[in-house]
């Protein structure tokens, strides 16, 4: 479970989020929306440890990252809007790079990801550099590092980008299998559509602080749009704020 309270940070006296609260429980995938700029990026920077908040505390399953970095850190697995890939290492030096990291058994780890290799079409491509892969191949290997650490809670930032049709259905069956497992998701992404369907619930950050947290027809009641589509609430904030 993931419990951000009262959360107020940003960059280097830059303040972005202000007092915002909210959870993501046991089995639920949450989708964190906003307009760019609302505050997403810098929150999830805050829940993985990249920035520090100015007050305010996070837990995971009850763990901050005060109270103990390396136990925080390894609850998360996380999937980012870009890839980060080593170019000097293959694919398979960098699952077990995320194995030595995580303190992970290769032969164990390995086998745990074999299925995610096939699923994604990659395992053929082991001995491949990242200067061979595509994008979205790029991205699957971020997926698979990902789900490989069999984490407590799974923060995907814009996951289908790069992906093929063929892929986002895998990766939305994966998710789906991980919520069965228990495991908290916390979603960021402007493909409302998908979001819509896969979401439990809704944050809605603009200007740094939640405008609204529910799911989806407590967002139509909130923003007086009684059958209006995560994509109707959205434009409807697009447009107060160009006015």
């Amino acid at each position: 479970m993931l419990e951000v309270k009262n959360i107020s940070g940003g960059y280097a006296n830059i303040p972005v989020l202000k007092d915002v609260s909210f959870q993501v429980a046991n089995g639920e995938l949450v989708g964190l929306i906003g307009l760019n700029g609302a505050g997403k990026s810098t929150t999830i920077k805050e829940i993985i440890g990249l920035l520090t908040p100015y007050q305010g505390q996070i837990f995971i399953d009850g763990q901050s990252l005060q109270g103990d970095v390396e136990s925080y850190r390894k609850k998360i697995g996380f999937i980012p809007e870009t890839p980060i890939l080593y170019e000097e290492l293959t694919l398979k030096e960098h699952l077990e790079v995320v194995a030595l990291a995580y303190d992970l058994e290769w032969d164990q780890a390995f086998s745990s990801v074999e299925k995610l290799l096939k699923i994604f079409r990659l395992d053929e491509k082991l001995e491949w550099f990242p200067v061979n892969f595509s994008k979205g191949m790029k991205q699957k290997v971020m997926i698979i590092a990902a789900f490989m650490v069999n984490p407590s809670l799974l923060i995907v930032d814009e996951p289908f980008l790069g992906l093929d049709p063929v892929a986002i259905q895998d990766l939305t069956d994966l998710l789906a299998q991980e919520k069965a497992k228990g495991t908290s998701i916390l979603m960021s992404t402007h493909v409302l559509d998908s979001a819509e369907k896969m979401c439990d619930r809704f944050v809605i950050l603009h200007h740094g602080k939640v405008l609204a947290d529910g799911n989806i027809d407590q967002l139509r009641q909130d923003f007086g749009q009684a059958s209006a589509s995560l994509n109707d609430i959205y434009l409807t904030l697009t447009q107060k704020e160009v006015s």
